[in-house]
């Protein structure tokens, strides 16, 4: 009978259910595009901190940049001499230590051996200055250029010699004309290439480094840099004089790569006079639940080290990504009750507005022996399936608009700011300014933003369709208990 009853009434009275229904489905599809778009949000930054921090990689402990001392130099110099020859071309590089204060490698093990640390390996990161100069015959006097200007420098015509960024004269006499160009190092573990910044980075080209290759002569280079050089597998280039040859080709796995050459660590060590030296100790705990924990123990037990976790680098992220994000979980959150709330008041009023009209049905019923609770039943199953059209159209209208906004994938830009861990930007291995003469460069990204739609959003809508119509019956199953078989008798007259 009751069923009978339903499918009646809801077949008397579409307009009225498919009225309730939309405004139910409008809330619901509002929270699906809201979860999912925040969702998308979350991805995209996860995508940003796996670029920089290293696939598998819990958290960093870097040192932080000492202050220099008064009166030395704030940046690298180069020393040329000029020659009796008609011009004279030389080349001269300086290497240096970026991304914070320089720690012992015996700290890895240590950091190894802490409660709750899985994996601990070292990443020595470096700056490689290059300055090719070609000079004209003047007055033979030692020249000196200093800074870290990239371009070029050109001595004056005749008698007016070159000048260096810092004012110092570089030949008397004739001229000067010197091009700089810098790009970043890391030396990395290559007994466990699963952690440190060669991690993020997929091998498209050559080999990657063996685990006999630990003071091996060969290199790894980023696919963005070896096209500005025209490097391929077996080339060769020079660094302070040591010749490295190019063994493979890397691919960051979701954005442009901070580090341009890879070496074995032990190379980068020599090259950058940091024997037995690291600038990150990148870190993998045994339980992600441990992450906080696991980060206070080495701070504890490992003083003058800052540790960094990635949430402590998503707290820097910044550009059209967060700017998105707090909209998404913020504005978009506050939208998605407002309506919600809005779409229960509308549906629970036009149940019970609906009630009201059948004052003689449901009076006519109550003469005939049915009991409240029994009209109240009634009322509230059709409410419910009400609720369910409700969920469903919502599903239907939310998953179309999460398909849009993947469909689309909108661009948005992420910036990393420096977390004070190691004077670099961002995290490990991906900054600059951590050595001598450096300046900050925040690295940019850009992402593709896609709304993913998980079960448990799914599930979410179908808990708010049916909590929709049991508000809805509720209210109405309230009006219709009311009625008394006299309301139906003073209707007729």
């Amino acid at each position: 009978m009751f069923g009978i009853y339903l499918k009646r009434e809801l077949s008397r009275r579409k307009k009225a259910a498919l009225v309730i229904a939309m405004g139910l489905a409008l809330g619901i599809a509002l929270v699906i595009t809201v979860n999912s778009v925040s969702a998308g949000m979350n991805q995209a930054q996860d995508k940003v901190l796996k670029s920089l921090y290293g696939l598998g990689t819990d958290m960093t402990v870097t040192k932080a940049q000492s202050a220099p001392k008064a009166g030395s130099s704030q940046g690298p110099s180069f020393k040329f001499g000029a020659t009796s020859s008609s011009s004279s071309s030389q080349s001269s590089d300086r290497v240096n230590t970026q991304g914070g204060q320089a720690l012992a490698s015996s700290l890895v093990t240590k950091v190894g051996s802490q409660k709750g640390v899985s994996a601990a390996v070292g990443a020595l990161t470096l700056n490689v200055t290059k300055v090719d100069g070609s000079f004209t015959q003047g007055k033979a006097k030692s020249s000196t250029t200093s800074g870290s200007s990239s371009g070029s420098q050109q001595g004056g015509p005749g008698g007016g010699g070159g000048t260096s960024s810092t004012g110092a004269p570089q030949v008397q006499g004739g001229g000067a004309n010197f091009n700089v160009n810098s790009y970043s190092v890391a030396g990395i573990d290559v007994t466990n290439q699963t952690l440190g910044p060669l991690s993020t980075s997929k091998i498209t080209t050559g080999k990657t480094f063996t685990t006999a290759q630990t003071n091996a002569k060969v290199a790894v280079v980023s696919k963005s840099y070896a096209k500005s050089k025209k490097y391929k597998v077996g080339s060769t280039f020079k660094i302070s004089g040591t010749k490295f040859t190019v063994i493979g080709i890397a691919t960051p796995n979701s954005s442009e790569s901070t580090i341009d050459v890879y070496l074995p660590l032990k190379q980068a060590q020599t090259l950058g006079d940091s024997k037995n030296k690291v600038t990150t100790i990148y870190v993998k705990a045994t339980d992600s639940k441990q992450i906080s924990a696991v980060k206070s123990t080495i701070q504890k037990n490992i003083s003058g080290t800052t540790v960094t976790t990635s949430a402590d680098l998503a707290s820097t992220v910044s550009g059209s990504l967060s700017t998105a994000s707090n909209l998404a979980t913020s504005v978009g959150k506050w939208l998605s009750i407002a309506v919600l709330i809005a779409a229960f008041l509308v549906a629970a009023l036009l149940t019970s507005s609906a009630v009201s009209r059948r004052v003689r049905e449901f009076g006519t019923l109550k003469a005939l022996g049915w009991p409240s609770r029994k009209v109240t039943r009634q009322v509230v199953g059709e409410s419910m399936v009400n609720g369910l059209i409700g969920g469903g159209l919502g599903i239907a209208l939310g998953l179309a608009a999460a398909y849009t906004v993947t469909a689309i994938s909108p661009k948005l830009t992420a910036q990393l700011g420096s977390t004070g861990g190691g004077g670099g930007q961002g995290g490990p291995g991906g900054g600059q300014g951590g050595g001598p003469g450096q300046q900050a460069t925040q690295n940019t990204l850009e992402i593709a933003l896609n709304a993913p739609v998980s079960l448990t959003t799914i599930a979410l809508a179908v808990g708010l369709a049916v909590t929709g119509g049991l508000i809805a019956g509720a209210m109405g199953g309230w009006r219709a208990s009311r009625m008394r078989p006299a309301d139906a008798l003073r209707s007729v007259s």
